[in-house]
């Protein structure tokens, strides 16, 4: 559910796994500064890294096992 009221917070929703979903519209600014925005009421940001629309959620992580930590 969107915020009706311009003084609301942001609310931002864990599932794990998965992404994080946040009650738009955003914008997202990049490691390299590139910012890209969404003016849908609710927006999925990809955690895992392995979407190929990043930094948008496309449910890649469904079809993929987590990688395991190798550090012993």
């Amino acid at each position: 559910m969107p915020n009706d009221r311009a003084d609301a917070p942001t609310r931002i929703t864990v599932q794990r796994p998965g992404p994080l979903l946040v009650e738009g519209p955003v914008e997202i600014e990049l490691e390299d500064g590139t910012v890209v925005a969404s003016d849908r009421f609710r927006v999925a940001l990809c955690t895992c890294r392995r979407s190929r629309r990043y930094p948008w959620c496309d449910t890649s992580h469904r079809r993929s096992a987590p990688a395991t930590d190798r550090r012993g």
